[in-house]
């Protein structure tokens, strides 16, 4: 009972006094530094930097900081006996090809009013608003710690989370700052196809850097004749692609150039140069797996799959295409809605491989992953709407996302932010970028959030209505 009043009084207390103002000037300086950190996957040197780094920062601001192995903790006390209100990020990004970037990748480059860099917008612009957002509210009478997570996975595995929680209690309840706003009250889940064929000889083919990136660029080597040549620069082009041949003796390479995307929250954004070299070539190679494997390429993004239509569908990007071992294999990523399970999901998928063609080989690249599914009257989910339609003026439905999260690693957990609806998401993406306008809008929203939930009386049962 005197916790409740101890609670009360809190809440009444940061109810009366000013908003917060957040040192917005901070922004640009702390993602440009962190985005120097080429944290892709593998890479644990950069890991390591990227970890001392947020401990250095996170002891300047004055907050409690733990390393936690592949998680770092960094936190702002509340009163003792107070719930934990999470933050959740990542600290680690997708794969790049520099050689695609009109910017050093992890320069951390400003230009015009944008911070270009990998994870500018996925993820790292969303750890240093949870910073700053975490330092305005250092000063108002909390009913919550806010522990900030950040992850160092989450783009090849989320394995972090897992190895965390063995140790670790889960926040009372977290804020995932990965995807969109408002509140985020359905997640796809992630399904990886793979597709398999004999190697042909004389025939090189080669697409993509990871699943969940739209493939930009997209090459076969096969052998040249002039004939071949011509019926090739004569044929249409998939729109925003591009046909680059160059002959090499006896040899033809066939590029496709695209553009970058993500695979789960922007695909429509993208121009998949697999799919275009697949369409390129149909017709012009013989008999064989890499005939039909191109084949399937191109007809997969057609595929009727069944899917609640309130989710929008299922988001299919034909993403790598590799060479080894003699033979090729095709990734194809799916973010897959309701009512499929993961096993049914599977089941159709390689029906559909097998009836194409008999060369072709399902596999099971990953599927392992369900939607996650929020109730749109939940307590908190409501309470996000409500924050964020107070915070922008421009009240929003709830979102539904092809892009997955630490939302469905981390229990008690749900996405929200940290980018605006209405415009095209660019992580993933060649030259990622995020505004320095939309970095300090989202601070905003998010320390209007904050005052509510973490200076606000503790949300029972926060996932029901």
């Amino acid at each position: 009972m005197a916790e409740k009043w101890l609670f009360l009084v809190l809440s009444l207390g940061c109810a009366a006094a000013p908003r917060p103002r957040p040192r917005q000037e901070k922004l640009e300086l702390l993602l440009v530094e962190v985005l120097r950190f080429p944290t892709v996957a593998g890479n644990d040197q950069a890991r390591r930097d990227q970890q001392a780094w947020l401990l250095r920062t996170a002891a300047s601001f004055g907050f409690e900081a733990r390393d936690a192995g592949l998680v770092t903790e960094i936190e702002l006390p509340g009163p003792p006996g107070a719930p934990v209100l999470g933050l959740v990020v990542h600290g680690d990004v997708q794969p790049v090809e520099e050689k695609a970037w009109s910017v050093p990748p992890f320069g951390g480059v400003v230009r015009d009013g944008e911070i270009f860099g990998r994870g500018a917008a996925d993820d790292k612009g969303p750890l240093v608003q949870a910073l700053l957002a975490m330092d305005a509210i250092r000063d108002l009478p909390r009913t919550h710690t806010v522990r900030l997570l950040v992850g160092s996975d989450e783009e090849s595995g989320s394995s972090d989370l897992k190895e965390y929680l063995k140790s670790h209690e889960p926040p009372a309840y977290s804020l995932v700052l990965d995807s969109e706003f408002p509140a985020v009250v359905g997640e796809k889940a992630w399904d990886g196809l793979s597709v398999s064929a004999p190697e042909e000889p004389g025939i090189i083919l080669k697409a993509g850097l990871a699943p969940s990136i739209v493939p930009d660029d997209a090459r076969a080597t096969i052998r040249w004749s002039d004939e071949l040549e011509k019926r090739l620069r004569a044929k249409p082009l998939d729109p925003g692609t591009r046909l680059e041949l160059t002959r090499r003796g006896d040899d033809l390479d066939v590029i496709v150039h695209g553009r970058s995307a993500h695979a789960g929250v922007n695909l429509a954004g993208g121009r998949n140069a697999l799919v275009s070299l697949a369409h390129v070539l149909a017709g012009e190679l013989p008999a064989g797996g890499a005939a039909d494997l191109l084949a399937f390429a191109a007809h997969a993004p057609t595929l009727q799959l069944p899917g609640d239509p309130a989710w929008r569908g299922w988001a299919i990007n034909i993403a790598t295409l590799t060479q080894k071992d003699g033979k090729y294999t095709l990734v194809i990523n799916l973010r897959r809605p309701p009512p499929l399970t993961a096993a049914q999901s599977r089941d159709l998928l390689f029906a559909e491989v097998r009836k194409s063609s008999p060369r072709l080989q399902p596999g099971e690249f990953f599927f392992g992953d369900e939607p996650l599914v929020f109730d749109p009257k939940a307590k908190l989910v409501r309470r996000l709407m409500d924050d964020y339609a107070r915070a922008t003026g421009e009240p929003a439905p709830p979102a539904i996302s092809g892009g997955g999260t630490y939302a469905k690693r981390l229990p008690r957990s749900i996405a929200y932010g940290m980018w605006f609806p209405g415009k095209p998401y660019p992580g993933h993406d060649v030259d990622e970028h995020i505004s320095l306008a939309d970095l300090r809008r989202g601070l905003d929203v998010l320390v209007v959030t904050l005052r509510d939930l973490a200076c606000g009386p503790p949300i029972q049962e926060p996932f029901k209505p």
